[in-house]
């Protein structure tokens, strides 16, 4: 629109330039002479040829007296006419200023109503899945507008789910949940829409998906047993409540779903070898009332490692020279964490590595786990504090020595 706007300019500049060079130009003053000096003039001459003649004898007395008679008559008359004022071709400065401002305007008026003015606006900024991006106070201003009309306007499902998600993206995940739940009860059954409700709950209750969560992901089966993501959610719930068989059960389909080459698969496939590995360990099975505790991993083995991704829609608006912290929290609950790395000015994605040697504390060590949850946040300002606006990204639990672990960042503190 840059190069549009400047040809435009251009032409305009052009047009008017050799509009208003005549109006501006001095010209020399054009002197014409009135009727009335002309026809003296001829009357003289007249005379002087009369005179002539008489002189010569070639006209009579009286006839020349007569005919002087008549052009003294004619002279008489034409100097009793107006004089014709002189034509001075000066300066036009109004008609001049008129043609410049009025040309431009002219021309901005058409294209207003011809044209499309749309075009001339910036495009809005995108984010890497060409989605237009918007900042938090953005989406902030829009749930507010959004959660007023719905006010009056209270059976828009679609509505209420849009209030959903934006709560989401703003981290607001118990005013989300409250939303899905309107959501749900006003448009058709949908899987996908129930799974993102029982995300919201578990988010708003802590990141667990048990209780109301689970009843959910349930409801969400029920209408589509090969949903991906109520499928993910599923047995990480049974993983959570150490029911590794379910959980197992639950990741090998969305192995048949997705493909294999997939980081979906990947990161899968690292979860149900998890699994395995600790019902090989005899930790737990399908059924017990609750699992033993699990094996504490020695410190040579003490470590998990993965990639750090972020989620697209953030990805516009990672600030510049961003601090990416990646830490481990046992899955008992504790917020402690056991090991931390900082990373400066952080790219993604981001391949990381947590061990001992990473502890906050002698005594709270990676080792001291038996399973972890593994958060990668990236912080505004360089503190290892949570604040509001940090954009973050949790994994299921893992075990200690797991490696390829994935973890994606799409999430806002609030």
């Amino acid at each position: 629109m840059t190069v549009f706007i400047a040809l435009a300019s251009l032409l305009t500049l052009a047009v008017l330039a050799l509009l208003l060079y005549p109006l501006l130009l001095r010209e020399r003053k054009l002197h014409v002479g009135s009727a009335s000096e002309l026809s003296i003039a001829v009357l003289r001459e007249q005379l002087g040829e009369l005179d002539e003649q008489c002189k010569a004898g070639l006209l009579d007395s009286g006839v020349f007296v007569e005919e002087q008679a008549e052009l003294e008559k004619r002279a008489l008359e034409d100097g009793a006419k107006p004089v014709a004022p002189a034509i001075d071709a000066a300066r036009k400065p109004a008609l001049a200023a008129v043609v410049g401002l009025g040309i431009p305007a002219l021309a901005i008026g058409f294209y207003l109503w011809l044209g499309n003015p749309e075009a001339l606006r910036p495009a809005p900024a995108t984010d890497a899945a060409g989605n237009h991006a918007l900042n938090p106070q953005q989406i902030q201003n829009m749930a507010a507008k959004l959660a007023e009309r719905l006010q009056s306007n209270p059976e828009d499902g679609e509505g209420w789910l849009m209030l959903a998600r934006s709560y989401s993206v703003l981290g607001r995940y118990p005013e989300s949940a409250a939303a899905f739940g309107r959501a749900t009860t006003l448009l058709p059954p949908n899987a996908g829409l129930l799974a993102d409700y029982a995300d919201v709950v578990a988010m708003a209750q802590g990141r667990r998906l048990a209780g109301e969560p689970e009843k959910i992901i349930a409801r969400a089966l029920a209408i589509d047993p090969r949903h991906i993501k109520s499928l993910a959610l599923s047995g990480t719930a049974a993983f959570e409540r150490g029911d590794y068989p379910a959980a197992v059960k639950d990741w090998r389909t969305i192995l048949t779903l997705v493909p294999a080459d997939s980081q979906a698969a990947q990161s899968i496939a690292n979860s149900i070898a998890d699994a395995e590995r600790r019902m090989g360990g005899g930790l737990a099975s399908a059924g017990s009332e609750a699992p033993a505790k699990p094996a504490r991993a020695s410190a040579s083995t003490a470590s998990v490692s993965g990639t750090i991704t972020l989620a697209p829609e953030l990805a516009t608006k990672l600030p510049t020279g961003a601090t990416l912290f990646v830490f481990a929290r046992n899955t008992d609950g504790s917020r402690i964490p056991l090991a931390m790395a900082r990373v400066n000015d952080a790219r993604f994605p981001h391949a990381f590595k947590l061990d001992d040697s990473m502890s906050m504390a002698p005594n709270v060590k990676l080792s001291s786990a038996g399973s972890v949850i593994i958060g990668a946040r990236v912080s505004r300002s360089g503190d290892a504090i949570a604040k509001p606006g940090d954009f973050e990204g949790y994994s299921a639990p893992v075990q200690l020595g797991a490696a390829g672990v994935s973890v994606t960042i799409n999430g806002v503190a609030k």
